[in-house]
């Protein structure tokens, strides 16, 4: 069996006084595909901001490959990719311009490949448009265009599906799967009933696990 990657032990996470959920234990390894589910206000999304180091829980803690999260902060920027629920596009940057940006962050990209990533999303010819110009699903498309660059190994994803049209979810899908075929990791929250699912697929219901 492969080494975990990514370990939650004992997790609780309270929000507002409330107790989310509490004793939460997983581990995810390469290859791996999470799906977080649960009604509305199980804590889906806090739990997804925890494995990405941007929430500290109530009890518990997050390992990567081993080691507290909180040690290895560096670690964890270069093989994290974070996609929430709102696009993170700014709306006076062009397509390209925000790409470029977001990945100066960690994986700068190159002008060729921030372009290519647009095509694969379908936004050929909308490069240099400023993105308050865009749809709501050409902007999902141009934060999901992040994907289709050179990619860390784990990808949380809030709600991927928002706003994409039949075939973007499609696409998504295909690639999602694609990624945990090579060895790649998603844990993501979604509402959408997927077609498409690699071979380390699993549901954790946080509506069942409720404190």
């Amino acid at each position: 069996m492969s080494t975990s990657f990514l370990e939650a032990v004992g997790l609780a996470c309270e929000r507002d006084w409330r107790l989310l959920f509490e004793k939460l234990d997983f581990q995810l390894r390469p290859g791996d595909m999470l799906q977080v589910a649960g009604p509305n206000g199980s804590g889906k999304t806090s739990l997804l901001r925890l494995l990405a180091g941007l929430m500290q829980p109530t009890a518990g803690e997050v390992l990567l490959n081993g080691l507290r999260l909180g040690e290895q902060r560096g670690e964890l920027a270069r093989n994290l990719l974070w996609i929430g629920h709102a696009a993170g596009i700014k709306g006076l940057l062009t397509a390209d311009e925000n790409l470029a940006w977001l990945c100066a962050l960690n994986r700068p990209a190159s002008r060729e490949a921030i372009w290519a990533a647009l095509a694969a999303v379908g936004l050929k010819g909308f490069e240099d448009v400023p993105c308050h110009t865009l749809s709501a699903g050409q902007q999902r498309r141009v934060a999901l265009a992040r994907l289709y660059l050179e990619a860390p190994p784990l990808w949380i994803l809030d709600e991927p599906f928002t706003a994409l049209d039949k075939h973007g979810v499609a696409q998504l899908e295909a690639h999602l799967a694609d990624h945990c075929e090579r060895g790649g990791m998603v844990v993501f929250t979604t509402h959408h009933n997927l077609g498409q699912r690699p071979a380390g697929y699993r549901e954790l219901d946080l509506g069942q696990r409720a404190a």
